[in-house]
């Protein structure tokens, strides 16, 4: 592949006509191993977005998923990954309970074994807490330096990442060895909504885990809140409270608004430190980052790790009874008032969500 590129290089008239050249080249070198994640039989959205990452990459891509889990909802997540998108050639499925859970150490194992005998040109997992935990384990194995946050992919080895709390944004070039490791911001990539002939569905292999031993962690449990109200990565009205709401009670009203809406329930990193909400509702830097078509923030002064994690919304309401408060610069509609009586009033004229 070498000689192949030095050859297209000195085909070239001038830099610009090499440089063109050896794009060209690289794209059709691309090989892509995209580490999915699944809930209740179906590829979650943010892993779906890293298939369009992928496309984004190169058009004529090979792309192969990797899936991992047990019993029968990893086999139907297999054959929704197999029609989730053109460009997928091969569904990968490691069946074992060491990978039920998403402990980073035998993932990584798993992800390295793969890439070996694939010999991926890139390697794309979503900037999910499962990616970040992933990504930077398994770039170590295999020697190599991931890209982090990609939102915009320009070539198969350039790309643009917020930097300074999203404040700016970094277009930077990747020079290691392969594979070009990186998560992106599903938020960013629109999964495909083309629909698949019969024709098209990938096949389904699975892989060999000889080579899986007990590792030093294991999974003790999880605990999570049951709600019915839509996931806050992933719902398209998110309603986030800050430290203006002065307390864990008061927090209720916003669920109260949130479930006449259909709304996921979010909050900043200060109403998280105070204690009114539980961390894994945090949206932000340090949290998850949204971008629902409509986010409605109460109470929320607008920081910048804050912001970095929401900039990205369709429309942005925002009530604060600071008018000097910097989410007011963001916002698509803003409203110096109370909270409270807002809340008050929403709540008695929005009806119930059937």
């Amino acid at each position: 592949m070498a000689a192949m590129l030095v050859g297209a290089l000195r085909r070239g008239s001038g830099c610009r006509g090499g440089s063109r050249l050896l794009a060209q080249s690289l794209r059709r070198f691309v090989s892509t191993l995209v580490v999915a994640e699944h809930e209740g039989g179906f590829v979650n959205p943010s892993s779906l977005s890293a298939l369009a990452a992928a496309e984004a990459i190169a058009k004529d891509n090979k792309v192969s998923v990797l899936l991992g889990g047990s019993g029968p909802a990893l086999h139907k997540a297999a054959d929704h990954a197999a029609s989730s998108h053109p460009l997928v050639s091969e569904v990968l499925v490691a069946d074992s309970e060491a990978l039920a859970h998403p402990l980073a150490e035998p993932w990584a194992e798993l992800l390295r074994s793969v890439q070996q005998k694939g010999g991926y040109s890139h390697v794309i997992a979503s900037s999910t807490s499962f990616g970040k935990n992933l990504l930077p384990r398994a770039a170590a194995l295999l020697d190599v330096s991931p890209v982090t946050d990609v939102t915009a992919v320009k070539e198969p080895h350039v790309f643009v990442r917020p930097i300074y709390a999203g404040n700016a944004l970094c277009t930077v070039k990747y020079t290691g060895e392969e594979p070009c490791m990186m998560s992106i911001r599903s938020t960013s990539f629109s999964p495909t909504t083309e629909a698949l002939s019969e024709t098209k569905v990938a096949p389904i292999t699975q892989v060999d885990l000889s080579f899986l031993n007990e590792g030093k962690s294991s999974w003790v449990n999880l605990t999570s809140q049951d709600t019915e109200r839509p996931d806050l990565a992933n719902a398209h009205v998110v309603v986030t409270g800050g430290r203006g709401l002065k307390s864990a009670e008061n927090f209720k009203l916003l669920e109260q608004l949130a479930e006449k809406l259909g709304a996921a329930v979010g909050a900043t990193r200060a109403a998280v430190d105070a204690g009114y909400v539980p961390n894994d509702l945090q949206v932000g830097q340090t949290g998850k980052i949204v971008a629902p078509e409509l986010y409605m923030a109460f109470g929320v002064s607008g920081a910048i790790q804050h912001l970095a994690g929401m900039r990205d919304s369709k429309v942005i309401v925002a009530v604060n009874k600071d008018a000097d408060a910097p989410i007011f610069q963001v916002a698509d509609y803003g409203l110096v008032a109370d909270l409270f009586e807002v809340l008050d009033e929403l709540l008695k004229k929005i009806p119930e969500k059937k």
